[in-house]
């Protein structure tokens, strides 16, 4: 049930910095705005690394495979990426549209037992979620 509630702030959080980073954008441009959010997320995760543990950075290194540690290349990705959704088509029409995304690639992901994830069986009732969700999407654009 945790799990539960802590996806739910996820999305919540991811919401509400989509419209604050869109909001800098405007006044800063693209590229400071970007480089802003990515330069504020190390800062907090050095003061907490600093706070809660000392964990050697080195570990890095023991990464494998390599590519798993493009997860920050990815993460500038996605901050450009939700900025220009959230400015051309709006908070909630971004959200709807970035949320279904996740799912299907996530299921993807997951059905096809990529990047290290456990494989797992085409299940038919997600598949007819993911359809009513893409639903939602068309009656939710509907005017």
């Amino acid at each position: 049930m945790v799990g539960f509630f802590i996806a739910l702030l996820s999305g919540t959080l991811m919401s509400i910095q989509g419209v604050f980073n869109t909001e800098v954008t405007k006044t800063t441009g693209m590229w400071v705005g970007n480089a802003w959010v990515q330069l504020t997320a190390f800062a907090v995760c050095l003061i907490a690394w600093l706070i809660a543990g000392r964990d050697n950075p080195m570990v890095l290194m023991k990464v494998e495979p390599r590519y798993l540690l493009l997860g920050g290349v990815i993460g500038a990705g996605i901050t450009l990426t939700v900025i220009r959704a959230m400015n051309q088509l709006g908070p909630a029409k971004a959200a709807l549209l970035i949320v279904i995304a996740q799912l299907i690639v996530a299921y993807g992901i997951e059905l096809l037992g990529l990047f290290g994830v456990d494989k797992e069986p085409l299940e038919w009732r997600k598949v007819i979620g993911m359809g009513i969700a893409l639903i939602g999407i068309a009656i939710f654009q509907w005017k």
